[in-house]
């Protein structure tokens, strides 16, 4: 069997469980006489770099390819880790300055786990690194924070009697009372009708809820609650068809599984042809896609004060992954690492994203990484725009392993009725609805989240997920007060616009269930032209209708390059087997060294502030930049 990353593979031969040769000859049991267990063997070849609580369960050895020599050795794999021991290895071989150097910066740190006496620490009355939205205090903080003053926490699902797969609280309009929420969320697939995601500054509201349940038959008063929660007090609508133009969830398993394949060495593909079957797998397309849509619904909520509603049939991904790109885009605030860590809690853990069904881990075969997707978004993000975003790569890569953390219930339930049963938050409650939902591990704490990260990285790697570059001039305070709506217009009286395949079409109605129009219908004159990209869609949205006069472009906005080399693979992500990019591996080539000076150089360019000519005399000359980083 072959196991490795691309340049770099293993040789496995199957072994049965039992005693054999040790790694450096045989070995016995003290006062036996009889050969040592092979785990206790392979335990004492892990105990000078062993982590607290590692179990080894399974092993097989091999033939490490893709060096010069190829090595021999034991691949092991623990209950925290993979690795790879080679025989008669010792730390202290490793005598290369640089690659020491190299070794300790390298973002592919071993996950120490969550010892006992860590977990230990961990009580009620332990405050979280961030608000987990668990609570009504939680979510009252958030609207705050948000000056969302035209919402208010609702607290009709407090006992998840409208939908498991929605948090306990969520933002309602001021003027929408409980029992019509409870009557209009009944008129939606699953009952995920809409609500707020995100307000924005400048008057906009960004709305996510799941489809219209067609077959219902509401009365007057259901319909006019459901208009009333789209419209959110705007006389300007936009419905926005979430999956137009981006994969199924079928096509995204698909080409992650390509993927993932093509960066294993046994793959059948040439070395020349290897980038045309990485295009081949639409991974880079299916990015290339969700960025274009979350622009132009930046674009869409920045342009004008407007309801801006994504809709999703089952609200649970793609509506997530938008919002979240949108609010990056639109947001600096989501771009510093708190802010980023609460909108992935706000936005996927809270909003109920079915993480252990999307990752695999319930046998079903609805499998699909929608996060993980988003991670290579926001990962494209932080390449183009380098110093706008706090954390780092590293930060990334440490969040995507961590959805297969198995100490925590964060990625590891479908629903926050799942993780709030687990974790006995509802011992209070008599629980209206009770499904079953898969037993816990005794390794999880439910007192803990992913964004304990203290317990399972050192002070050292968490260092490592700020980044350098980071502009500290992009922070939120320097932003857009929160009192200026001047750069929004208002739209049309009463316009209701459906956003598909990158242009506004207008409705005559926001529900489906009418016969005759709700609200006043759009004349053709407001229709634009087809927009080919986000700059384009800008140019419309600024620049139409003409006596609105056009807006310049809201400070704090970015619009990403989607073109083809604009989107590139995640390499430290998917191709951490190969030797010249996992660093630390081997000695460094010149051809390496001067790619990575190319890149060095590359990003310094792109963290030198943009400056106008109005501010020629903030300028920073690069010395000054890297001085502040370090």
């Amino acid at each position: 069997m072959w196991w490795g990353g691309r340049g770099q593979s293993f040789n496995i031969a199957p072994q049965k469980e039992e005693p054999e040769m040790g790694l450096s000859g045989p070995k016995s049991v003290q006062g036996t006489g009889m050969p040592e267990p092979r785990s206790r063997q392979l335990g004492s070849c892990l105990a000078s770099g062993g982590l607290p609580g590692e179990q080894i369960l399974a092993w097989a050895p091999g033939v490490r390819k893709g060096l010069e020599p190829e090595m021999p050795g034991t691949l092991i794999c623990s209950n925290l880790r993979v690795t790879f021991q080679p025989h008669g290895w010792q730390r202290s071989q490793v005598t290369m300055a640089i690659v020491q150097a190299r070794a300790q910066n390298s973002p592919a740190q071993q996950y120490a786990g969550i010892t006992l006496s860590q977990a230990g620490q961990s009580s009620d009355s332990r405050k979280p690194p961030i608000p987990l939205l668990e609570t009504i205090e939680d979510w009252e903080t958030e609207r705050k924070k948000q000056a969302a003053r035209g919402w208010r926490v609702s607290t009709v699902n407090e006992r998840f009697d409208v939908a498991t797969s929605l948090p306990r609280y969520f933002w309602v309009p001021n003027r929408t009372l409980d029992s019509e929420v409870r009557r209009a969320f009944g008129h939606f697939h699953q009952g995920r009708g809409p609500r707020l995601s995100w307000h924005h500054p400048g008057g906009s509201d960004l709305l996510r809820c799941g489809g219209f349940y067609t077959a219902s038959d509401p009365n007057k008063e259901d319909i006019r609650a459901v208009e009333s929660m789209l419209q959110a007090g705007h006389s300007d609508v936009v419905l926005v068809d979430t999956m137009d133009e981006l994969p199924s969830l079928a096509d995204v398993q698909l080409a992650h599984l390509r993927l993932r394949a093509l960066c294993l060495p046994d793959s059948s593909v040439a070395e020349d042809k290897w980038f045309s079957a990485l295009e081949g797998t639409r991974w880079l397309d299916y990015t290339r896609s969700c960025l274009r849509k979350a622009s132009d619904i930046s674009v869409l909520v920045t342009s004008r004060v407007r309801s801006v509603v994504l809709q999703e049939r089952g609200d649970r991904d793609f509506n997530g992954l938008l919002s979240s790109l949108v609010q990056l885009l639109s947001a600096p605030e989501a771009r510093t690492l708190l802010g980023f860590q609460s909108l992935v809690q706000r936005e996927w853990v809270a909003a109920g994203h079915p993480f252990l069904t999307r990752l695999g881990g319930s046998g079903a075969s609805e499998e699909a990484p929608v996060f993980l997707l988003f991670l290579d978004c926001v990962w494209q993000l932080l390449q183009q725009f380098p110093a706008e975003f706090e954390f780092s790569e590293f930060f990334l890569l440490a969040l995507h392993d961590s959805v297969r953390v198995p100490d925590t219930l964060t990625f590891l339930r479908d629903t926050p009725w799942e993780r709030g049963k687990q974790s006995g938050q509802f011992n209070n409650y008599t629980q209206v609805y009770t499904p079953g939902f898969p037993g816990a591990g005794n390794s999880i704490n439910p007192q803990l989240s992913v964004w304990d990260w203290n317990l399972r990285y050192s002070n050292k790697q968490i260092l490592q997920f700020r980044n350098p570059g980071y502009d500290p001039e992009h922070c939120p305070d320097s932003w857009l007060p929160r009192q200026q709506p001047s750069f929004m217009v208002p739209g049309p009286p009463s316009s209701v616009w459906l956003f598909s395949r990158g242009s506004l079409t207008p409705l005559n109605q926001l529900c489906p269930w009418r016969d005759s129009p709700s609200l006043l219908a759009v004349s053709s004159r407001w229709l634009p032209r087809p927009a080919i990209s986000s700059e384009s869609l800008a140019d419309q949205e600024w620049g139409l209708p003409s006596h609105w006069g056009a807006c310049p472009l809201p400070p704090g906005l970015l619009l990403p390059g989607c073109l083809g080399p604009q989107i590139r693979l995640w390499r430290r992500c998917y191709l951490r087997g190969r030797p010249e990019v996992q660093m630390g591996l081997s000695a460094p080539t010149i051809s390496g060294l001067q790619e990575e000076l190319s890149h060095l150089q590359e990003l310094l360019r792109k963290w030198t502030p943009r400056i106008s000519p109005e501010d020629h005399s903030k300028k920073r000359s690069p010395n000054t930049i890297l001085s502040q980083s370090r």
